[in-house]
Parts: structure tokens; C-alpha cells; sequence
């Protein structure tokens, strides 16, 4: 079901960040180890990152490690906060770049680990959950996560701090459908997760922090974050706390 990441701190290359590593993002979208459903993450990815004042974004629908030329742009793009994702689609979902995440608007980049059940059954509740996605363009996307992410942006544009938002998007889709709910978003100056399915682990030292479903290297400084938590993250360290 997926695997992502999301990085803040003192600048480093996004090639550091999804290629460097041992077990490295690119791995992980043909070599996972904590993966549950499925044995690859091949139907796309995208790295999201700030760059002085500006979101920038790339996505793909092929696998990771055959996109050799943003492998080599990533070696020179540095930013001090980045979110990345590898996919596996859901049966019924198409694989298409619209679909590869992380979503963005405004100065939110958003990715959702999991699945919906049943999704069918429930799509219409979850639209009227989302709102007017004319307002989130991206949430447009043929499949959940893409729901997911505009019920999120309608809790920020309400008042609801990063974390709050993601905690209060699975709170109300939980109370009407079972699924993974691993969600991960960045405002470009913190970062929050949820964890409800799947696995999900953090990295705190000199000032950078790392959320990651798979650690991506042998460090003993990952912490595995329990089940149904919600997690918030900044230059001065990570807090967890129950999500029920």
C-alpha cells in the first residue's frame, strides 16, 4: 500500500533524501519491506518540495527506477522540506500521473498511504465530506486518496492546524468506512502524519526531522510510531499522541 516520506530541515539534495539511502525511497518501490497487500510500489511517484517562496512538484505514472533523468536533476534540487511518494494502485484506480502523489494546493502537500473500503458504497458521502473540489483542483484525481486530501484542505482553509486538519479528515471518513488511513502532509515549515493500518517511523537529530513508512537506513534513531497516532513534527522535534 504505498510508501512515503517527507523531510524538514537544513537543506539537502532531494537526491540524498529518495536515492542516497540504503534502503532509499527508488528501493522501496521495488524492494519494501514493511509493505502490506503487495509486493511493489510501481504505479508511479512524485516529489513535492519548497524552494524559497515557491511549491514545486513532480509526478510521474511510470515506477520510480526508470525516471533516470530526475534522478540525476534530483543530485542539484535542495530544499529544506520535501514530501515524496512511491504507489501501488488500488485495483479499480487507474494509474495515471494525475493519481501519483503527493497532492498540492496552496502551501500544503498532502499523501495518503491506505485505501478506502469499500469505496464504492461510500463515494458519495465522501464527496459531500469533501466539498466544492473545484476549490482543490487536485482533488479531482480519479480515486480516495484524492478525497481524502480535499476533505484535509477544507479543515486548513477552516481555521485547523496541519495536524488537526489530518486527524480530523480521519475521524470523519473512519466513522464511515474501514480502511488504512496513513496520511502525511507539510505546510513547507512542519510536518504531520497519522498513522491507522500501516507503518510509519521518525528520525529526530541536528535540527531534521524524517517521516517515513520504511526506515531507509540501518540507524538505531528511528522510532516506530504506533498505530492510530497522530504525529507533528518541526525543527524542534517530533510529538506523538493517540488518534482515536
Amino acid at each position: 500500500m504505498c510508501r512515503h516520506l517527507a523531510y524538514l530541515g537544513p537543506p539537502r539534495s532531494l537526491h540524498s533524501l529518495v536515492y542516497g539511502p540504503a534502503h532509499s525511497l527508488e528501493r522501496q518501490s521495488y524492494a519494501p519491506k514493511l509493505n502490506v497487500g503487495n509486493v511493489l510500489n510501481a504505479d508511479g511517484f512524485g516529489v513535492g518540495w519548497y524552494a524559497g517562496d515557491r511549491l514545486v512538484r513532480y509526478r510521474r505514472s511510470q515506477p520510480m527506477w526508470t525516471d533516470v533523468s530526475f534522478a540525476e536533476l534530483s543530485e542539484i534540487l535542495q530544499s529544506p522540506c520535501a514530501v515524496a511518494a512511491v504507489r501501488s494502485a488500488t485495483v479499480g484506480f487507474p494509474v495515471d500521473e494525475s493519481s501519483a502523489q503527493p497532492f498540492r494546493c496552496e502551501r500544503w502537500l498532502f499523501s495518503h498511504n491506505g485505501k478506502v473500503e469499500g469505496f464504492g458504497a461510500v463515494e458519495a458521502e465522501l464527496r459531500e465530506l469533501a466539498g466544492d473540489l473545484s476549490l482543490v483542483p487536485e482533488a479531482r484525481a480519479p480515486l480516495d486518496s484524492a478525497l481524502l486530501f480535499a476533505r484535509a484542505v477544507r479543515a486548513w482553509r477552516g481555521g485547523l492546524g496541519l495536524a488537526e486538519g489530518l486527524a480530523e479528515t480521519v475521524r470523519t471518513v473512519t466513522a464511515i468506512a474501514p480502511g488504512r488511513y496513513n496520511l502525511l502532509a507539510s505546510d513547507g515549515v512542519s510536518l504531520a502524519a497519522t498513522t491507522w493500518g500501516d507503518s510509519l517511523f521518525a528520525r529526530s537529530a541536528d535540527h531534521a526531522v524524517v517521516l517515513a513508512s520504511e526506515p531507509y537506513d540501518d540507524s538505531p534513531a528511528w522510532q516506530r510510531i504506533p498505530d492510530r497516532s497522530l504525529v507533528f513534527a518541526d525543527r524542534d522535534g517530533v510529538t506523538v499522541h493517540p488518534l482515536s
